[in-house]
């Protein structure tokens, strides 16, 4: 049986997970200790890495998210702010994919309509092109 390739990306549907601030609830499955500690020191092993979730509100929070996945780091980036301003949107996209597909030779994955996932090149998504 022939694979047909895609022609645009596919799409995985992520649920929101904001929570109240601070505010952990027994039993819940998800606990955001970067607001409780956000510069908690983090123990790390050969072949760990770290998930780290971001609001991209503009151009100036790009750094860190190259910065993340330099160091072999998965990044969750969520564009809602800069959403709406097109131009600046294009460019912070071009630029973090020129970077983490390009230089750092990692993958760029859609999630929804808001939010990307940044792979270092020790992960990949398996969503064949």
């Amino acid at each position: 049986m022939a694979r047909r390739k895609r022609s645009e990306p596919k799409w995985i549907e992520v649920p929101e997970f904001d929570s109240p601030e601070g505010v952990i609830e027994p039993g819940q499955d998800y606990h955001d200790l970067g607001k409780g500690f956000p510069d908690a020191p983090v123990p790390r092993a050969p072949g760990d890495a770290i998930v780290h979730r971001a609001d991209l509100d503009d151009l100036t929070g790009i750094n860190p998210l190259m910065d993340w996945v330099s160091e072999g780091d998965i990044v969750i980036v969520k564009m809602s702010e800069i959403l709406h301003r097109e131009l600046e949107l294009r460019v912070a996209v071009d630029k973090i994919q020129r970077f983490v597909e390009g230089d750092m030779s990692g993958e760029v994955v859609r999630l929804g309509e808001r939010r990307l996932l940044l792979l270092p090149p020790t992960f990949a998504s398996g969503i064949a092109s």
